[in-house]
């Protein structure tokens, strides 16, 4: 086996649908297979992956994670997946034809951790290329990552105390790079991250923003790099900053919140909103006493 594609979902079967539906419509794959992990759903995800199995032209297997807890999810994943390379992809993404090939294709040399560009569309049907815009620094993005199954095993997987939303493949990402893994950027190895505006509430957000910032916290104290403090923001200038904002975020909530305002100044309102909730959180985080 070439390929293992692991997908960690929850409550999304309709989107992890139409996942495994564009994952069989392949041209000039290597051989792969796919492992969903299924972490806590309580809707049809198990009835969805049973239905996949019975049309889709590759094995696919169903595992199960009780506790919410995306590393745990992956690493499940890891430890049955049996393909050469871990493609890791989210379940709200819909792949092109040539995503696996592309991924294999990239993979020159045994040391190398491939990300491919993230489009993120409103819906199904809007399939456009990748620009300069879609270009990514990002060094590990579960959303769309392949890397040897060896390499990850080498670090020991992802580290599951990183039990809320954020970070936990970045810092994967950093000890792979430590054990020295390079980085590739492929721009064939593409897919579409269907975002329909009406699946993000500003209240979800703003959980997940809050549960960001006090992963941030907690890779600061795993490794308090100066690499590690500048991607999560936790440096003197951007806590400084977040402290000078703070006054207006109830402003930034009220216009973001009220539908009356242009569209274009409420996604504005929403992003200053959204990174003063961070940044507060996180300086909170940063000076609470370590779980």
């Amino acid at each position: 086996m070439r390929i293992s594609v692991v997908i960690a979902t929850k409550d999304r079967a309709e989107y992890l649908g139409r996942a495994l539906e564009s994952l069989g419509k392949q041209i000039g794959a290597p051989s792969f297979e796919v492992v969903v992990v299924d972490n806590g759903s309580s809707d049809a995800t198990a009835q969805v992956v049973e239905r996949a199995r019975s049309v889709l032209p590759f094995d696919i297997t169903y595992l199960f994670e009780k506790e919410p807890n995306r590393g745990a999810a992956r690493n499940r994943g890891i430890a049955r997946a049996s393909g050469y390379l871990l493609l890791f992809v989210d379940d709200d993404v819909y792949a092109p034809p040539g995503l696996l090939a592309a991924h294999e294709a990239a993979h020159r040399r045994n040391d190398l951790v491939v990300v491919g560009p993230i489009l993120n569309v409103s819906s199904y049907e809007e399939r456009r290329r990748p620009t300069l815009a879609n270009y990514s620094r990002a060094f590990f993005c579960t959303c769309n990552v392949s890397v040897p199954h060896a390499a990850v095993d080498a670090v020991g997987g992802f580290d599951e105390r990183f039990d809320l939303y954020g970070w936990e493949d970045t810092e994967l990402g950093v000890r792979l790079r430590e054990n020295g893994m390079r980085g590739h950027f492929a721009w064939d190895a593409y897919l579409w991250h269907v975002k329909p505006p009406a699946s993000t509430t500003l209240e979800g957000e703003i959980q997940k923003t809050i549960e960001k910032a006090r992963m941030a916290a907690r890779f600061v104290r795993k490794n308090p790099s100066p690499r590690v403090r500048s991607a999560t923001g936790a440096h003197a200038a951007n806590l400084l900053r977040g402290r000078a904002i703070e006054p207006l975020l109830p402003f930034y909530a009220g216009i973001a919140a009220d539908d009356r305002f242009p569209a274009a100044l409420r996604a504005l309102a929403r992003a200053q909103l959204l990174d003063g909730v961070y940044t507060q959180e996180l300086a909170q985080a940063l000076h609470r006493s370590p779980k």
